[in-house]
């Protein structure tokens, strides 16, 4: 299994897909008590967390909606403002669960992400049209110098080939990001289903960052246990 170690002294910056928040049809509650279980476990243990929260299905429901009156009329901003909004619903929504413990704004724009906060976790959601949530948590660690950043979202593994289409595709341990890339394109657009966004896959190999793409909690726990975990070591 790949190792992934993370710095103690540094917040641990955890990028949480939308599609495990609002998996379909409203939000998990089971699963956000589980994260919310899980989070606090190891603020106990002297961890510092930023979960910056993804859109999940309600931005997809809002996106076909669009979509499906105006068609080939509609503006792509103007859609990535929809899923934009619905990340920020989402990170407001973590911030009441976590309301006692989390700094109390949503953070927007990662640029004003703050160097130091008294808080235990910190909640950061969509910044504008262009950039989805996987580079606004890159952003966010770029400012704050943490080079590892963990990815966890209803994709197990970055795969050779699309699963969906190959069932017999081979799932990857590591991947650089230069392959990566060129197996995904360099263009991000509201929707676009790639394991990490690609714009934030340029931005983490110029700046020498590596990303622990997990499938699952439970996987997620295991980085913290040992520094193993069952996924996609990316970078």
């Amino acid at each position: 299994m790949p190792k992934l170690e993370l710095q103690k002294q540094k917040p641990v910056i955890i990028s949480v897909g939308g599609s495990m928040i609002v998996p379909n049809g409203g939000p998990d509650v089971e699963f956000l008590s589980r994260l919310k279980e899980f989070v606090l476990g190891i603020v106990e243990q002297d961890w510092r967390v930023i979960l910056v929260s993804g859109g999940g299905k309600t931005a997809r429901h809002y996106i076909d909606a669009a979509d499906g009156v105006r068609g080939d009329e509609i503006d792509p901003e103007d859609l990535d403002w929809l899923g934009i909004h619905c990340t920020r619903l989402n990170g407001h929504l973590l911030r009441t669960i976590f309301r006692e413990h989390a700094y109390p704004v949503v953070i927007k724009d990662p640029r004003q992400t703050p160097e130091e906060w008294d808080e235990e976790v910190l909640i950061a959601a969509g910044w504008k049209p262009g950039w989805s949530t996987d580079y606004v948590a890159c952003r966010i660690a770029e400012r704050l110098e943490v080079v590892n950043v963990v990815n966890f979202s209803n994709v197990d593994y970055v795969y050779e080939e699309d699963p969906r289409k190959n069932p017999d595709a081979k799932s990857l341990d590591a991947v650089d990001w230069k392959t990566y890339r060129g197996m995904v394109g360099d263009d991000w657009h509201p929707g676009k289903s790639a394991p990490f966004d690609p714009v934030a896959s340029r931005f983490c190999e110029e700046n020498g960052m590596r990303v622990a793409m997990i499938g699952s909690l439970e996987r997620v726990k295991g980085l913290f246990e040992n520094g193993e975990f069952e996924g996609t070591l990316m970078g």
